[in-house]
């Protein structure tokens, strides 16, 4: 009797022990085809945003003699802050558990192999969750470029572009999606409001002021030389946006699903708030406040893809196509700064917006997905913490880039002559079109 029950118990142990390590199984993450594939994909698409959409975007916006030097900054940009994000900025933002960096736990991509998992995206490789986030570093960074186009020393711009991506782009994205102060605060940030946009804008508008207003700005026609590319470019960005938004979620689920459709309803909701403002201003509505109310609309919905509902990001859409338009006009007059792009008055406006209003518009009442516990008030306060912090730290961190930059370069800004010739050939020694 007793051999039966000690046989009994050793086989209830057994039972016991397959069925604790069954149910491990079952928990463990295991990779999925279709959400890699959905991911390298999105991946893709944000390049396709950068080169050659943000390039086009920008260059047409430029003077003829400038259009190749933005193509210039912004091409290379894309390739140095993606070397730049493999050797220690992926690192810095999702290895280690600091309020403000990681650590260098994952230096040169260490410890990662074909099989490694990604601990933010747990159905998909760690080496396709790196590629996918050094694609929103180097669009952040190129963003800036508008604001400062047509009278910056190429040299500077790249030694700026290293200070900067590591002294504040890093410290900004650990801090919301790496496990830092912002995220353990609460703050929702989908797909970059903080992190890209108002980090970007507010850089941008820096950079503005540290190098001065063009040579003939506010005297001289300074318009834009090509509203065709400008206009594909737009179109680019927003086909490239679904891979930064709806990619987002991290796998081919409803949650992409729903970012996917914000992005196409919030960026024309904008794109007619936009036109409409400007004709009951103007009388006319322009090709060039089309594609840029579009662009205000992906900036303002980029945080909030998959916290709200489709009526929700019609609204913020509508919203910001009139903010944006104000940002790009009255608020830029008060301002008195020359932002070539206008990056800050629809990147920074829009990026704030768009922050603040993810605080709202993810209720649950509201057609949203809510987080747990969520209070509505305290939300927007978290959200808007988060706002501050982001514009206060880029703030600084650009300041000291570019005075870093133009100590090691002999100045930011080029001479009047070469900026008076275009900065194609005096920079490059090429033109952008044949003469």
């Amino acid at each position: 009797m007793r051999r039966l029950l000690s046989l009994a118990g050793l086989a209830a142990v057994a039972l016991a022990t397959a069925g604790n390590a069954a149910a491990a199984d079952a928990a463990a993450p295991v990779l999925s085809a279709g959400d890699t594939a959905w991911i390298m994909t999105s991946t893709m698409l944000v390049i396709l945003m950068v080169i050659p959409g943000l390039a086009l975007f920008y260059g047409g916006l430029v003077r003829s003699k400038n259009m190749l030097s933005v193509l210039a900054q912004v091409f290379t940009i894309f390739s140095l802050i993606t070397v730049l994000w493999t050797i220690y900025g992926y690192s810095l933002t999702f290895s280690g558990e600091g309020n403000f960096f990681g650590d260098f736990g994952k230096v040169f991509l260490m410890g990662i192999t074909p099989d490694t998992l990604s601990g933010a995206m747990a159905t998909v490789p760690e080496y396709v969750f790196v590629s996918f986030q050094a694609t929103f570093a180097a669009i952040t960074v190129a963003l800036i470029v508008g604001a400062f186009a047509e009278r910056i020393k190429f040299a500077a711009v790249m030694i700026f572009a290293v200070l900067w991506f590591t002294l504040s782009y890093l410290p900004i994205a650990h801090m919301v999606w790496g496990g830092g102060l912002l995220g353990k605060d609460g703050a929702l940030d989908f797909a970059g409001g903080t992190v890209v946009h108002i980090n970007a804008g507010v850089a941008g508008l820096v950079g503005s002021y540290v190098l001065g207003k063009r040579l003939g700005f506010g005297r001289e026609a300074l318009a834009p030389h090509n509203l065709t590319l400008t206009m594909v470019g737009a179109s680019l960005l927003w086909v490239g946006w679904f891979g930064f938004n709806a990619g987002s979620a991290g796998a081919a689920n409803g949650i992409a699903g729903l970012a996917f459709i914000n992005t196409i309803v919030a960026t024309g909701a904008a794109c007619v708030s936009w036109l409409v403002c400007e004709t009951l201003h103007k009388g006319k509505p322009s090709m060039l406040g089309a594609a840029s109310g579009a662009v205000g609309g992906l900036v303002v919905i980029t945080p909030a893809a998959g916290f709200v509902g489709p009526m929700g990001a019609i609204v913020m859409g509508l919203l910001a196509g009139a903010l944006c338009l104000w940002g790009v006009s009255g608020l830029k007059r008060l301002l008195k700064v020359d932002d070539t792009c206008d990056v800050f008055g629809v990147h920074g406006v829009g990026g704030i917006l768009g922050a603040i209003l993810t605080g709202v518009f993810c209720a649950s009442s509201l057609g949203g997905v809510e987080p747990e516990g969520y209070n509505m008030a305290h939300q927007i306060w978290v959200q808007t913490k988060g706002v501050l912090i982001t514009i206060v730290w880029s703030a600084v961190a650009a300041w000291i880039s570019y005075k870093v930059a133009g100590l090691l370069t002999g100045g930011l800004r080029v001479t009047e002559e070469a900026e008076r010739e275009g900065l194609d050939i005096t920079s490059h020694g090429e033109a952008a079109y044949g003469r």
